[in-house]
C-alpha cells in the first residue's frame, strides 16, 4: 500500500503585505517619470552609474490582480533614477583590438586557418571539417587570410 503523499505548505513569508513592503512598487503604466529600468536605460544610452541601488519595484503584470501583496516574482522590475544615470562607456580602439584579437582566438580553427562566425568546440579545437571530415557550410566562416608575401596580380 503506497504511503499517503504530503502536501506541501507554501511559504506564509512569501506573502508580504504591500503596505509592509521595503520600496514603493509601481504597476504597469503608473511609473511616475524619472524612473525607468535597466533596458530603458540602456536603450536611452545610459549606464546606471550613480545609482546605488533600485529606488523602486515595477510590479509583475500577475500582481496587478492582487494589489494588496508585494510583488516577489522573478519577473519584477527594478526602477533606478534618470537623474543619476551616466552615459555608457564608450572602449577605445586599443580595447575594440584586444576583444577582436580574443575572439579570433575563440572562432579560428588551429588546422585550417578559417575563421568561423560563431566560437569553436574547446572540446574539438578545430571545426567539425577537420576533426571528422563532415563538409561545412562556406557561409559559416569567413576565408582564410592570404599569405603575408606580396602577390603579383599578372
Amino acid at each position: 500500500m503506497p504511503r499517503p503523499r504530503k502536501k506541501r505548505r507554501r511559504s506564509e513569508s512569501k506573502r508580504v503585505s504591500r503596505s509592509e513592503a521595503l520600496l514603493p512598487e509601481y504597476d504597469r503604466g503608473a511609473v511616475p517619470p524619472g524612473l525607468v529600468t535597466r533596458r530603458q536605460l540602456r536603450d536611452m544610452g545610459l549606464s546606471p552609474g550613480g545609482n546605488k541601488g533600485a529606488v523602486a519595484i515595477l510590479r509583475c503584470k500577475w500582481c496587478s490582480y492582487r494589489p494588496w501583496l508585494s510583488c516577489n516574482h522573478p519577473t519584477r522590475g527594478f526602477l533606478l533614477r534618470v537623474d543619476l544615470a551616466k552615459p555608457k562607456r564608450i572602449p577605445t580602439l586599443a580595447q575594440e583590438w584586444a576583444l577582436d584579437r580574443a575572439m579570433a582566438a575563440r572562432q579560428t580553427c588551429g588546422q585550417c586557418g578559417r575563421r568561423f562566425y560563431s566560437c569553436l568546440s574547446k572540446r574539438l579545437g578545430c571545426c567539425l571539417e577537420c576533426h571528422e571530415g563532415t563538409p561545412v557550410d562556406p557561409t559559416s566562416y569567413a576565408a582564410p587570410a592570404a599569405s603575408s608575401s606580396p602577390q603579383l596580380a599578372a
